[in-house]
C-alpha cells in the first residue's frame, strides 16, 4: 500500500486483533485500540492485557494541534494503569506525521512541537514519580522511519536478539562487511543488525528486497497461479525461497549481497567495492550463517560459530542457542 492510499483507510473504531507469524523470529499478536479507548470492558480487563510480556506502542499525531495534548493526557492515563499492572512493560511513543515538508508547519515549528510533546510527557512522569522511561520515535508514512521504528520495537520482543547481533557482527568481521541485516521480507522489519554504528542503509536494503520480490513475481509465478489469484481475490504468496538471492552494485561504491537464510528471512550485506574477499569464501560464510541461524531457532545450548576470512578464522562466541559450525580445515581433537 502506498502512503497516499492510507488516506482512504477508515479510522479504527473498535479493538482489532491481528496475529503475525511470518517466520520463527517475527511472531506477534497486535491489539489495535482506537484513540481514546477506555479500559473499562469487563470482557477484556486491563490485567489480561498488560500482565503479559508485551510492548505498548502509543501513537501521537503531531498535526492535531491542541488535540495532541489530549493524546498526551490519555497516554499518561494508560501508562499509570499499565504500570500498576506490570512495571516491566516496554513503552514506545510514535510522534507521527513528522514530515519536514508538512504544509501546516514550517520545519522549525515542527521541531518545536516535537520537543514540546516530549517535554510534557517526561516532566509529567517525573512529577508523578512514575518509573516509566518511554522510547520516542519520530515517524512518517512517507519515508522509512515508520519501518525502522517498528524494527526497534519488535527487536525488544525477540529473545535471541543478542545472539543474532553477535552472529551478524562475526560475519561482518570475517567478510569485511560494512553493514549486515536480517530482514523479514514481508513486513520490511529488520530483525537484527550487527553492532557497527553505521545506520544509514535501511532504505537501500528495503528497496533491494522490493526489487528481488518484484522480479520474482514476474518470472516465478506461472499463468495458473495468476489466474487462481484473480479468481480467489487473495494476495499471492511472496515469491521468496531458498533460491532467492541477488548481488547489486551501487553508485555509492558499495556492493549489496542478498541471500535467503530462512522462511521469509533475508540476509542483506553491504560491502565496499574494493573489499578484497574471495567469492567462494563469501558464499561459504553465508552458508555457515544460514546454518547457525536455523540452529538458533530450535536449540538452547551454548554455541560457537567459526567463520573464515582471507587470513584467519574469526570466532564469535554465543551465550545461548544453536550448535556451532566448523570450518573444513578444523579437526576435532
Amino acid at each position: 500500500m502506498s502512503p497516499h492510499e492510507t488516506w482512504f483507510l477508515e479510522n479504527t473504531t473498535s479493538l482489532e486483533v491481528t496475529d503475525i507469524s511470518n517466520n520463527a523470529f517475527v511472531q506477534l499478536k497486535i491489539l489495535d485500540f482506537p484513540g481514546g479507548y477506555e479500559f473499562s470492558d469487563k470482557k477484556l480487563p486491563p490485567e489480561s492485557i498488560f500482565k503479559k510480556d508485551a510492548s505498548i506502542v502509543f501513537v501521537i499525531d503531531q498535526t492535531d494541534g491542541q488535540d495532541d495534548l489530549t493524546a498526551v493526557e490519555h497516554f499518561l492515563d494508560v501508562s499509570r494503569l499499565a504500570h500498576g499492572v506490570n512495571p516491566n512493560l516496554d513503552i514506545d511513543i510514535l510522534i507521527h506525521k513528522v514530515e519536514a515538508e508538512a504544509e501546516t508547519y514550517h520545519h522549525d515549528d515542527l521541531n518545536e512541537r516535537v520537543r514540546q510533546i516530549r517535554q510534557v510527557i517526561i516532566e509529567q512522569l517525573r512529577e508523578e514519580r512514575l518509573n516509566i522511561h518511554p522510547t520516542f520515535h519520530l515517524t512518517s508514512i512517507h519515508n522509512h522511519t515508520i519501518f525502522e521504528a517498528f524494527s526497534k520495537i519488535v527487536q525488544k520482543r525477540i529473545p535471541q536478539m543478542n545472539q543474532l547481533e553477535k552472529l551478524l557482527s562475526g560475519l561482518a568481521l570475517s567478510c569485511r562487511v560494512e553493514k549486515a541485516y536480517v530482514f523479514d521480507v514481508i513486513s520490511k522489519i529488520y530483525v537484527a543488525t550487527d553492532n557497527s554504528d553505521m545506520d544509514q542503509f535501511y532504505e537501500i536494503c528495503s528497496n533491494a528486497i522490493d526489487v528481488v520480490i518484484d522480479v520474482s513475481r514476474i518470472y516465478s509465478i506461472d499463468k495458473d497461479s495468476k489466474e487462481a489469484k484473480a479468481k480467489s481475490n487473495e494476495n499471492a504468496p511472496v515469491p521468496f525461497d531458498a533460491k532467492s538471492g541477488a548481488m547489486m552494485r551501487m553508485e555509492n561504491d558499495y556492493v549489496l549481497h542478498l541471500r535467503e537464510v530462512d522462511s521469509y528471512l533475508a540476509l542483506v550485506c553491504l560491502m565496499k567495492t574494493n573489499a578484497d574477499i574471495n567469492s567462494g569464501l563469501l558464499e561459504y560464510n553465508f552458508a555457515c550463517f544460514k546454518k547457525a541461524l536455523k540452529d538458533l531457532k530450535v536449540r538452547s545450548v551454548p554455541m560457537q560459530v567459526k567463520l573464515r576470512s582471507n587470513s584467519k578464522t574469526v570466532t564469535s562466541s554465543r551465550g545461548t542457542s544453536a550448535r556451532g559450525t566448523k570450518s573444513r580445515e578444523e579437526k576435532k581433537t
